[in-house]
């Protein structure tokens, strides 16, 4: 076995570090949409398997969060979100392919990333105290703080809250332990509780067999269907995805595993994502992308080397194989307050990587690029950070 493979209790922890991100928008995308439960968790655990395997260190899978957010919010169609993982397919290849990735990452400064990771961090807090809360988009849907457990609150508060507060107090406890990892305890703990008691929904209907996904299960896309894709949900995606999940992963990487992520390039990145879309495009899966948030949630919970690449991938291929469409009934045992404490603490990890924000200019860019994406969003705060980082090389321009 490769040295920069080990397979550990704090490899396995690690690897579930990142699910408050992932199931949501996968859930909301084939309830809302209709994509293809098993052609997406099978795309999704391949890709994770193939990237950490090539990268030889911890890589995280993400849903492009753009696309997700806008094609559930808007309902759009499995061809349009399938046709939009075809285009991201098509121009990460030609950005990478063409070396554009390492020009834009040689042009972009330090502290436009730190913005971007500061940024991307407050967001998923946020999002996490929003599960824990019942106030996510995806619960409001619902409308209930826990959709598939049998219990709402403890008195006057949310039963949500409740698991956040003591799933961060567990986490806590066991952050640093190498025996009982925190992400572990936190997310197995929450699949109990919803055994406990959970709703149960599709469990009684669960069918273990074979389910090997359809190629192109929704037909190819029409030219309406690229239009909206490349209009609605591709280009909008395309800033967030260069300053999230190219430049910030990128560097993230390098900072958290020096010589051993010397694989992980903007241009092998991008390359990478281009392969993931376009397969997860034949699979009717949603489009994929890395980022700073999943490589900081891994790594928080323990994640170091691919080997939790290997549980994660294997763990989302063997569920889509076994259970098919069947396999939202175990991912429906979370409950959202486990997912809420998950992102809060993978968001404060990678906040924090602006404690080598020296200069006060660089500082102020930091802060500013916070201010614009919280009242906007990542992308538009990415292009800002550019701006602002240009402009401050003005001579007589002074913070």
């Amino acid at each position: 076995m490769s040295p920069s493979i080990r397979l550990t209790r704090l490899e396995f922890s690690g690897s579930l570090g990142d699910l408050g991100t992932l199931i949501p928008l996968a859930v909301g995308m084939i309830v809302i949409n209709g994509l293809s439960p098993s052609g997406l968790f099978f795309s999704v655990g391949l890709y994770y398997i193939l990237s950490g395997l090539y990268f030889g260190v911890t890589v995280p899978v993400q849903p492009m969060k753009v696309i997700g957010a806008y094609a559930i919010a808007a309902g759009l169609s499995p061809a349009e979100i399938t046709a939009s993982g075809a285009i991201m397919a098509l121009l990460l290849f030609l950005i990478g392919a063409t070396e554009a990735a390492e020009r834009i990452g040689r042009f972009t400064p330090r502290s436009v990333v730190r913005g971007v990771q500061l940024s991307t961090g407050t967001l998923l807090m946020a999002q996490g105290v929003r599960f824990m809360a019942g106030t996510s988009r995806l619960q409001a849907l619902h409308g209930s703080v826990e959709p598939y457990l049998t219990v709402q609150s403890l008195g006057p508060l949310p039963l949500g809250l409740v698991i956040g507060v003591g799933g961060g107090f567990l986490t806590l406890l066991f952050l640093e332990n190498r025996r009982f990892p925190a992400g572990l305890l936190v997310v197995l703990g929450g699949i109990l509780l919803g055994l406990l008691m959970g709703t149960h929904t599709g469990l009684n209907s669960l069918e273990i067999g074979l389910h090997l996904p359809r190629i192109l299960p929704f037909g190819w896309p029409s030219k309406a269907d690229f239009t909206v894709a490349l209009l609605a949900l591709a280009l909008p995606q395309v800033p967030m995805t260069l300053g999230n999940a190219v430049i910030a992963y990128t560097d993230l990487s390098h900072q958290y595993f020096g010589e051993d992520s010397r694989r992980v390039t903007y241009r092998s990145s991008c390359l990478s994502m281009s392969l993931a879309n376009a397969v997860s495009f034949l699979l009717g899966g949603m489009p994929l992308c890395h980022g700073a948030g999943g490589l900081a949630a891994h790594y928080r919970f323990g994640a170091r080397t691919s080997g939790s690449n290997l549980f994660i991938g294997g763990l989302f291929i063997l569920s889509a194989l076994l259970m098919g469409g069947g396999v939202l009934a175990v991912v429906y045992l979370i409950p959202m307050g486990v997912l809420g404490v998950l992102l809060l603490f993978a968001g404060s990890q990678l906040a924090m990587t602006i404690l080598d924000v020296r200069e006060r200019a660089d500082l102020f860019l930091v802060l500013t690029m916070l201010g614009v994406t919280l009242a906007s969003n990542l992308a538009a705060g990415f292009l800002a950070g550019l701006a602002l980082a240009w402009l401050l090389r003005i001579p007589g321009i002074k913070v």
